[in-house]
């Protein structure tokens, strides 16, 4: 069904906003995948602070158009499903890979991040990076190596001076 100008424009600034907001870009095809595995992942996308919108280019050019994620827009062809991370840059591409796995008509086109594009071929990049809470986990058990090699190597000094002293 066609859609109206004002509709199209209503879809361009929705879309538009969603990109000002977001910290990557991840774009997939998810021609063949049935309804109801669709609808399972916008809600997984919802949990993980993840916008998802199918969108067509021309659309999705325009809405893109003058933001970081301009560099996309050679990806667009074919059906589109456009995902918006908001509270973590991994989070679409993690969410995307895991349903890829399972879903095999299921494609990732293309990434962004920080205005920089990212082929499928390099979803891990960006599905990989750790969230806050494993960056200060990993952060947190490096210090306490740190403190406790320092401990053992002053233990070390006090043995290595008393046998001096002793000798």
């Amino acid at each position: 069904m066609a859609l109206a100008l004002e509709g199209k424009k209503a879809i361009v600034a929705e879309v538009s906003e969603a990109a000002k907001d977001a910290l990557s870009v991840v774009v997939a095809d998810a021609r063949g995948v049935p309804v109801y595995k669709m609808a399972e992942l916008r809600k997984q996308a919802r949990e993980n602070g993840v916008q998802v919108r199918v969108i067509r280019n021309t659309l999705a050019r325009r809405a893109l158009k003058d933001t970081p994620w301009e560099c996309l827009n050679e990806s667009f062809v074919g059906p589109t499903l456009l995902a918006f991370s908001t509270e973590h840059p991994g989070a679409a591409a993690r969410l995307f890979k895991a349903f890829a796995k399972t879903e095999q008509n299921f494609e990732v086109k293309a990434l962004a991040y920080e205005g920089e594009f990212i082929p499928a071929s390099d979803l891990d990049r960006l599905a990989t990076l750790p969230t806050y809470d494993e960056a200060i986990a990993k952060l947190m058990s490096v210090m306490k190596e740190a403190s406790a090699g320092k401990l053992v190597r002053t233990l070390a000094a006090l043995r290595d001076q008393k046998q001096a002293e002793a000798a």
